[in-house]
């Protein structure tokens, strides 16, 4: 999460002045909002304050919180970290949806794309998912749905994800949404005083039209 717990003291004593990217994205109307997007089983949408309870309990878990750079460690914390996460979009450097399953209300994760280089319109993006919906199909429909919005309103050409080389079940994730490990970055990522390796994973917008163009039977 590009969002740090010392960001909880740095919130609370005052609200950050932020400065607009100078390079211009394909469209900038998801500064003012993000869209609903829509899948079969889900939607994703822009958080709100209220989602605050919902993230603390899905995401705070060790399961999940154990290869991710540590989330907020109360929900007054995640409140804070979805204003920050506003006042990011507004400033046109950041976009995080909620995962919303089909016939709930409230958030079971969320997606994040932070652009790092608008002039080179490069991006990171990231993800966490409470443990109980891991395999569900959730990941999948979610996943699309951000990397089309990422290339198609937000105006990347590249998208990175860093994930530890022990995370077997989040490396194999990105393979599947199409993501490709460029390098191994040694001892990256720190966790309780543990040094681990990270792999960076990335997509290109070529690759990501050619993969949902070209049916998958033609694909070698």
């Amino acid at each position: 999460m590009p969002y740090h717990p010392e960001l909880d003291e740095v919130f609370a004593m005052a609200q950050p002045t932020f400065e607009t990217p100078s390079a211009t994205v394909m469209s900038e109307a998801w500064r003012t909002e993000l869209p609903e997007l829509q899948a079969s089983n889900l939607r994703l949408r822009e958080l709100h304050l209220g989602d605050a309870q919902a993230l603390f309990d899905q995401l705070t878990t060790e399961e999940v919180a154990r290869f991710i750079s540590p989330p907020p460690a109360s929900v007054e914390g995640f409140e804070r970290f979805i204003l920050w996460a506003q006042s990011e979009r507004v400033a046109g450097r950041y976009a995080c949806f909620a995962v919303v399953p089909e016939g709930q209300a409230a958030p079971v994760g969320m997606f994040q794309i932070r652009i790092l280089d608008a002039q080179q319109a490069t991006a990171e993006w990231g993800f966490a998912l409470g443990s109980s919906y891991w395999g569900t199909g959730l990941f999948m429909a979610a996943a699309r749905r951000v990397v089309d919005f990422a290339f198609g309103q937000m105006g990347m050409r590249r998208l990175e994800a860093r994930a530890c080389v022990a995370n077997g079940r989040g490396s194999g994730a990105l393979r599947k949404v199409g993501a490709v490990c460029e390098a191994v970055l040694h001892q990256s990522f720190e966790r309780r005083g543990e040094r681990l390796d990270q792999g960076l994973w990335t997509i290109l917008r070529e690759d990501w039209l050619f993969l949902t163009t070209v049916p998958r039977a033609n694909v070698h």
